[in-house]
């Protein structure tokens, strides 16, 4: 599947405006619950809604099973989060659900899991809250600055509190690495 013509244009430029409104300069580490508060969206570890036992086995059943998800109470947006991955992973995993929220994804697909329906957001609509959610946290003119000071991808990584995997994928996908004649 590929994203639409312009899609990752718009989500740079949506990216840095989203900093820019956090007060954010473009070399700053974004904090996805921060970019949340101002959204009006609350973030919530699913350990205080479960027992942590009950999510380990969730994961030893079937790993990753459950990173995050958004809902909607009583017409207020609510992130929940797996405490289980890393810092990292669960910034991705958020901004990731900022994704959906600012693209105005809707819940539309209904799937079947072990006999039981849920919804879900159409697979391109999945691809495009994962770009725009690496986006969020890695835009290009941050990637840029960073590969600049010579930084490596697992000093990003470190730097601006994703998964060395993000990192190297940002890097390579917008052309920085190419630009600046550097590989992960």
């Amino acid at each position: 599947m590929t994203l639409r013509r312009g899609f990752k244009a718009e989500a740079e430029r949506e990216a840095v405006r989203a900093r820019k409104a956090l007060g954010l300069a473009p070399h700053d580490p974004l904090d996805p619950a921060d970019l949340a508060r101002n959204l009006g969206i609350a973030v919530v570890d699913a350990a205080t809604l479960v027992d942590l036992a009950e999510l380990e086995e969730l994961e030893r059943l079937q790993a990753f099973a459950f990173s995050a998800a958004t809902f909607e109470i009583e017409g207020r947006k609510i992130i929940v989060f797996s405490p289980l991955r890393s810092v990292g992973r669960r910034n991705s995993d958020i901004a990731h659900e900022l994704a959906h929220v600012m693209l105005k994804h809707d819940l539309a697909e209904i799937r079947e899991l072990n006999g039981m329906p849920f919804r879900t957001c159409r697979p391109e609509e999945e691809e495009e809250a994962t770009a725009f959610g690496g986006t969020l946290l890695l835009p290009r003119p941050l990637l840029l600055s960073a590969a600049r000071r010579r930084a490596s991808v697992e000093q990003m990584a470190t730097d601006f509190v994703v998964t060395p995997e993000m990192a190297r994928f940002r890097f390579n996908s917008t052309g920085v690495a190419k630009q600046l004649g550097r590989r992960a």
